[in-house]
């Protein structure tokens, strides 16, 4: 019987590490890096160091399988119990287990079939861009380690209007960038030139962007970028115009640096000769957008109190939702959106249980999702600011509301949502990432 034992632990150790054997980079860990790691962990991305090759990884085995166990990394927000979305970057049990078991024997690289170096696709654009356009020179972006917001207007004139098909925010160095917003206006009349090319909001206020107003009569697109985000792209038949004439507000989020940089940003346009027969246009409600004075209560945080607010928006006519981009600054700590149809079924749009500024993201939906006129749409942000929440960024705690100049001492509640109008068939049709 002892033998017998002694044979069966043999076979149980021998077969755990035949089996981890078969768990190679190549075949198992590579999909999983590439997929959810390198978007972030590549050049000239927020990624502090590559996570790309074999050598990448295999060195950094231990802190992998660490941060990966703890789902510390890769971020993702967005409970996955309330809504799944098309790009989420979430990994799965299994998905761990094999990080875990290829970290704790040797690393082993196994094949690779295609006999080619590890690569990654970092734009799934392939081609050159149409069209680029970026600010009229470089922002210097002091070292005084204090966070800013600048606004750069950005204008073009172009033969005519084009269908685009996809767009894509660039930088010389996106490590400088906390995120970015950005709009495209239509604008056929007003002088393109003699205003600002930038409005500093950190350090002049948000007094100055009044002279943009002119220019947002007619807004075609609205969009952004977050670390790891390459590109937005659409459905066949999906899109927008650009405009033949007009201006990118483009919004820069800086983060705070210990040493003076440089910084050239702007967009690069895909335009396409098939016919966009269907539009997107973004909708913001809450801070800065539609129901921002309904929000309810007062839209005030005082010192030393957890808070919660709320604000609803109807629904003018049948929509098809891409994808919703929620909003909150240091003291937030719970967001979540919904819809409360005219038969009183529930809609998820986003829930996120514990919210950190540094994480934000776009959450597109697998297909689209309809919703039906006459609804309601509800936001509601809860907020922290007590001194045992550590993002507080005020010691001791001080009254914090919204000023609209867009510093992130202050606070927002704002959620983005990029729609359509509904057609017969909307939530058959897949987005994909």
């Amino acid at each position: 019987m002892k033998r017998l034992f002694l044979f069966l632990c043999l076979f149980t150790i021998l077969s755990l590490a035949a089996s981890a054997q078969h768990i190679t980079w190549y075949q198992h860990i590579a999909p999983i890096i590439h997929t959810n790691c390198t978007p972030c962990h590549r050049p000239d991305e927020a990624g502090p160091f590559s996570l790309i090759t074999y050598e990448d990884v295999a060195k950094r085995a231990a802190m992998v399988k660490r941060v990966t166990q703890s789902r510390y990394m890769p971020p993702w927000k967005a409970d996955p119990h309330y809504v799944n979305y098309a790009n989420e970057r979430r990994l799965t049990d299994e998905e761990i287990a094999l990080i875990t078991d290829w970290a704790d024997h040797q690393m082993p690289v196994g094949k690779n079939g295609k006999d080619k170096p590890d690569t990654i696709l970092t734009s799934k654009v392939s081609r050159l861009p149409d069209l680029e356009l970026t600010m009229k020179q470089a922002f210097i972006v002091k070292g005084d380690n204090v966070e800013r917001f600048v606004v750069f207007k950005i204008p073009f004139e172009l033969p005519d209007s084009m269908n685009v098909e996809a767009i894509r925010f660039i930088t010389n160095n996106r490590k400088l960038i906390h995120h970015a917003n950005y709009e495209i206006d239509d604008v056929p009349a007003e002088d393109l030139y003699n205003t600002q090319d930038y409005v500093n909001l950190t350090e002049e206020g948000n007094i100055r962007t009044a002279q943009y107003i002119p220019y947002r009569k007619r807004m075609i697109y609205y969009g952004g970028w977050i670390p790891g985000a390459s590109y937005e792209s659409y459905p066949p038949g999906i899109g927008w115009k650009m405009p033949k004439r007009g201006i990118i507000l483009l919004t820069l989020h800086f983060a705070p640096l210990g040493k003076e940089e440089k910084s050239i940003s702007g967009v690069q346009v895909y335009f396409t000769k098939k016919e966009v027969k269907r539009s997107i246009r973004a909708a913001s409600i809450g801070s800065g957008g539609a129901g921002e004075k309904d929000i309810d209560p007062f839209f005030y945080i005082p010192a030393n109190v957890v808070k919660t607010f709320r604000v609803k928006v109807g629904v003018p006519a049948d929509e098809s939702i891409l994808y919703v981009w929620p909003h909150m600054h240091y003291i937030g700590k719970i967001f979540r959106a919904y819809c409360v149809t005219p038969e009183q079924d529930t809609i998820r749009l986003v829930s996120i249980p514990d919210w950190n500024v540094a994480w934000q993201e776009m959450y597109w939906f697998p297909q689209l999702k309809k919703l039906p006129k006459g609804s309601t749409i509800v936001v509601e942000g809860t907020y922290d600011n007590t001194a045992e929440n550590p993002s507080n960024p005020n010691n001791p705690p001080q009254l914090i509301y919204s000023s609209g100049d867009m510093k992130s001492t202050d606070e927002m509640m704002t959620l983005v949502m990029v729609y359509l109008p509904y057609e017969k068939g909307d939530e058959k049709m897949e987005i994909k990432r």
